[in-house]
């Protein structure tokens, strides 16, 4: 069999620089990499030297499209470790904020990023001029999640109304007026994007994944809850790192990581629905039943059903948080600074996001260390890419490629954060 390299010079559709390269050796794939060449950017060593106040401000900009993830993480483990709790309200707001970063990070990825490969259009924009209504409605569905952003955050990216202890400035009921009746509509828009997006045709590609996720003891989980997995993991938070560890690999600028003992797993929104599902909202379990989706689903293809599905249950629940919010006497809870270290683990759309800060006795930060989403998934990319590849050998070069780039694109990878476009190269030898 004659050398076969096959070479995709921009995946788009994919926030951040990477690269993959499959190497088969007749009908056996060799190996598998996930090349992720963008530069670190060294954000845990920005923060170290800064004030505790600093941080959420600071993380912020590590991600525009989910930075409410990074400023939860932050001030979750950052009042860990002053040994303070904010809850009533507050707590409510930073749930209702939450949701909408769900709401816009879902909406571009089910209708801009990932609608496109399961109708064969090469981007969305070749996709509205067929479906313009199905397009039209992931805008207006983002927007809505950005107008929670905005309203609570003060700006749709890089928020600066999130403070340790709560918000620099907290809204009157009154205010939420606008909010509701776009998030009415929106709620039932996400309804029409579950059932649009669960009779989409999928591959068969069903895997026996080790699934890790928060679980909170009454709630679908944003912001608290301990960490758990379909294989007997169920710890606090503050173990994290006796249970997880973060490798170097030389193809990589992200670390990979592992669970100990167990190797690769997945977070995200796979994991939370599995993990989870009986914590979702009526209406959601209602509309997944409807939908014929029951409460396990192992195909990674079918993520973008199950992120409609949370997008859903972000508009049910930014609904009844704005529905019962009564005004807090005050917008935070005072801090006292003490030296101690803290830990968060918060989900971002795309998964679990830890974070420890370790804090001097005024508050700074002295040591921080930040494990994002998609770091904990790469392992978990380049196994399906080699289960997928190896099932589907007979494809057509093209449809190969298409194929390993959607299924990267399952995960909705955000390799910046990692350390929008994707190289693949496929390298066969006799």
């Amino acid at each position: 069999m004659n050398a076969k390299t096959i070479k995709v010079d921009f995946l788009a559709r994919v926030e951040g620089e990477g690269g993959l390269f499959v190497k088969l050796r007749g009908d056996k794939v060799e190996d598998v990499r996930l090349n992720i060449f963008e530069p670190p950017r060294f954000f845990e060593a920005f923060l170290r030297g800064r004030s505790f106040s600093e941080a959420p401000d600071i993380t912020a900009r590590i991600c525009g499209i989910c930075p409410i993830a990074y400023q939860m993480s932050a001030v979750h483990a950052i009042e860990d470790a002053f040994g303070m709790k904010v809850d009533g309200q507050l707590r409510s707001l930073r749930r209702l904020v939450y949701c909408g970063e769900w709401i816009e990070s879902h909406a571009l990825h089910v209708y801009m990023l990932h609608g496109p490969d399961f109708l064969g259009y090469p981007d969305a924009i070749q996709m509205a001029k067929d479906h313009p209504e199905i397009v039209q409605r992931g805008l207006r569905l983002k927007k809505a999640g950005n107008a929670i952003i905005r309203f609570l955050g003060g700006r749709e990216i890089h928020p600066v109304n999130v403070r340790v202890g709560g918000f620099y400035k907290t809204p009157k009921k009154r205010e939420f007026t606008s909010l509701v009746e776009e998030l009415k509509w929106a709620r039932e828009a996400a309804r029409e994007t579950v059932l649009w997006t669960a009779g989409l045709t999928f591959p068969e590609f069903e895997q026996d994944y080790a699934f890790v996720a928060l679980r909170h003891s009454d709630e679908y989980p944003f912001n608290e809850g301990r960490l758990v997995s379909n294989q007997g993991l169920d710890i606090s938070v503050n173990t994290y790192d006796d249970h997880f560890v973060e490798e170097h690999v030389p193809h990589s600028n992200a670390l990979h990581s592992v669970w100990k003992g167990h190797g690769p797993y997945l977070a995200g929104p796979l994991a939370r629905y599995n993990l989870n599902f009986d914590r979702l909202s009526a209406l959601t379990q209602e509309t997944a039943r409807e939908a014929s989706f029951g409460p396990i689903c192992r195909n990674p293809f079918q993520s973008i059903v199950v992120r409609s599905l949370e997008i859903l249950y972000a508009c049910d629940e930014a609904l009844r948080i704005i529905q019962q919010y009564e005004e807090p006497e005050h917008p935070f809870v005072e801090v006292e600074p003490r030296a101690a270290t803290g830990y968060a683990c918060t989900e971002a759309p795309r998964g679990s996001l830890y974070h420890r800060y370790r804090l001097g006795e005024k508050g700074v930060i002295l040591d921080a260390k930040i494990v994002p989403p998609t770091s904990q998934n790469q392992k978990v990319i380049e196994q399906d890419v080699r289960h997928f590849v190896t099932k589907h050998l007979n494809f057509p070069k093209e449809k190969l490629i298409g194929q390993c780039e959607q299924a990267i694109r399952n995960y909705d990878p955000c390799i910046s954060c990692a350390t929008h476009f994707l190289k693949l190269k496929i390298e066969r030898e006799s």
